[in-house]
């Protein structure tokens, strides 16, 4: 039985030494190499932090320093919390301020636009600076995991806050190895497998790539963001590298069903495509699963709350374009329960209920955060025998007459936008509170355009390019709203509060 991930990895490097573990442009790296770097650097983390099961955050690009850096704060008994070097500095330190990380790990280029915002006892590691001669050998690091638990830490993944602060979800060694159990066992995953990673370092979709690579010997292609602006290029460096699996949000995914571009560029070493985050429209789906008759497809769901996802659909049967892909059934050692608003579970056919979760899949709570972790992380309505925490998603779904579930909305302001998971509060904190841009405000979002929408009141008409700008300098790209709606006076509703469910459906009427 595996307790760490790490132990995965030395198998690995033992049996995989020599294969290529990523490919970044015109740059490679071995297992050994990888290994060999990881263990430097960790060796580094531990007399210098000299501690087990903190947060220890990494600020950069995605690329192979940034693999071998999660998996030396992995050798050193820490959680790993991938940064986004392309936030603004205001969410930066907003999340260290909340998670205050024992180190920060980042590189010459990247260390002065962090280090004026580190908390006052994070220490500050540059790896540019680190020349061990000698490196420790591998009873190094299992004498010094010795002690530690599958339910320790294993990273933090920021996630949207409505106050304005990320949440750092806490996920666990158990949770991460169960998944990969499963998903191993089903997709026979192998070293034969070339990982097409197109996931920011901020998704739980890299975790998983990461989780490949160390259990399984896998290869890595780093497909850089500025791709997504030219899908093609993404496609060709897929076939320069016989990339066999992809797991990616939907958006870039429509974009080439779109463009057509499956009909120009030939994939025939592509056998597994999974997507996540967010609904891929059933027409553009198709278009794909035309295109590659002999791939594998399947649809995942799950909040980052539940380690990955907790529901899959392989996608076996020809779906109508006007139909909604299900996102279909519960993972092993994961149960759904769809409540009602009275917290009775649903059983008929197409009566919608709130999806929620229980199983070792669950998340350990929100860092530093033990109000959010309580509202979120309940005992479980149907149980009152013994404490059981289940996670309530506030996402709503359905029972078809396949017995497939079925996605169908959100219950709350949360959203999920180019893969990110979106707090609508937040945006508005920001906007409304902290850069005090306008007097009131509510921010929506058009499923079927994909846009984030501001109505707000104020004294003047603001331009849109001056609303980017200063909401840039809070937020990243793409929370940033794409229309700005100016109104003399916001309906309310009876409460007296702004009426959400109207200005959601004026600006989804049109579609």
């Amino acid at each position: 039985m595996k307790i760490n991930l790490i132990e995965s990895f030395f198998n690995t490097t033992y049996l995989f030494g020599n294969r290529t573990a990523v490919i970044e442009g015109n740059r490679t790296i071995t297992y050994n190499e990888l290994d060999i770097k990881a263990r430097s650097l960790s060796e580094t983390i531990v007399h210098e932090v000299g501690c087990k099961n903190c947060p220890i955050a990494l600020f950069l690009p995605k690329s192979i320093e940034s693999v071998y850096c999660d998996i030396a704060i992995t050798y050193s008994g820490n959680a790993y919390m991938n940064l986004d070097v392309k936030n603004p500095k205001e969410r930066l330190n907003n999340i260290l301020s909340l998670i205050q990380p024992k180190a920060v790990i980042t590189d010459t280029a990247h260390e002065s636009i962090i280090s004026d915002i580190l908390p006052h006892d994070t220490r500050l590691i540059n790896i540019d600076n680190i020349h061990n001669e000698s490196i420790p050998d591998a009873s190094f690091f299992m004498n010094h995991l010795s002690g530690m638990i599958d339910t320790d830490p294993y990273c933090i993944i920021n996630t949207s806050g409505s106050t304005g602060t990320p949440k750092g979800v806490v996920l666990n060694h158990r949770s991460f190895i169960d998944f990969m159990e499963q998903t191993f066992d089903e997709y026979g995953f192998s070293c034969n497998d070339v990982i097409g990673s197109l996931s920011p370092l901020v998704f739980d979709i890299y975790s998983y790539e990461l989780c490949i690579m160390m259990a399984k010997g896998a290869t890595m292609v780093v497909i850089p963001d500025t791709y997504s602006a030219f899908p093609v290029k993404i496609l060709d460096l897929m076939k320069t590298h016989r990339v066999s699996y992809i797991f990616w949000v939907p958006t870039i995914m429509v974009n080439i069903a779109n463009m057509n571009l499956l009909s120009h560029v030939e994939l025939p070493d592509l056998r597994l495509v999974w997507f996540a985050g967010e609904v891929f429209p059933t027409k553009q789906f198709n278009i794909w699963r035309k295109s590659l008759p002999g791939t594998k497809f399947a649809n995942f769901y799950g909040p980052i709350e539940i380690t990955l996802d907790c529901v899959y659909y392989n996608i076996e049967r020809e779906i109508p374009d006007d139909e909604p892909i299900p996102i279909g059934k519960a993972f092993r050692n994961t149960d759904i329960l769809i409540l009602d608003d009275k917290d009775c579970r649903v059983t008929d056919c197409n009566t919608e209920g709130e999806l929620c979760v229980r199983g070792t899949s669950l998340a350990m709570g929100y860092y530093n955060n033990p109000e959010k972790t309580a509202a979120a992380f309940v005992q479980n309505p149907l149980n009152h025998s013994y404490p059981e925490i289940i996670y309530r998603t506030g996402d709503m779904v359905y029972m078809n007459e396949l017995g497939e579930i079925v996605f169908k909305g959100r219950k709350d302001t949360l959203i999920k936008h180019m893969g990110y998971r979106i707090e609508l509060g937040e945006i508005e904190h920001v906007i409304i509170n902290t850069l005090k841009l306008v007097h009131n405000g509510c921010v929506v979002y058009n499923h079927q355009k994909k846009e984030i929408i501001l109505y707000y009141e104020s004294d003047h008409e603001i331009s849109p390019a001056e609303f980017r700008k200063a909401i840039g300098s809070s937020l990243p790209k793409y929370m940033i709203p794409v229309m700005y709606i100016r109104l003399e006076e916001l309906k309310m509703n009876t409460n007296g509060k702004i009426d959400r469910l109207y200005y959601n459906k004026l600006a989804n009427e049109n579609d």
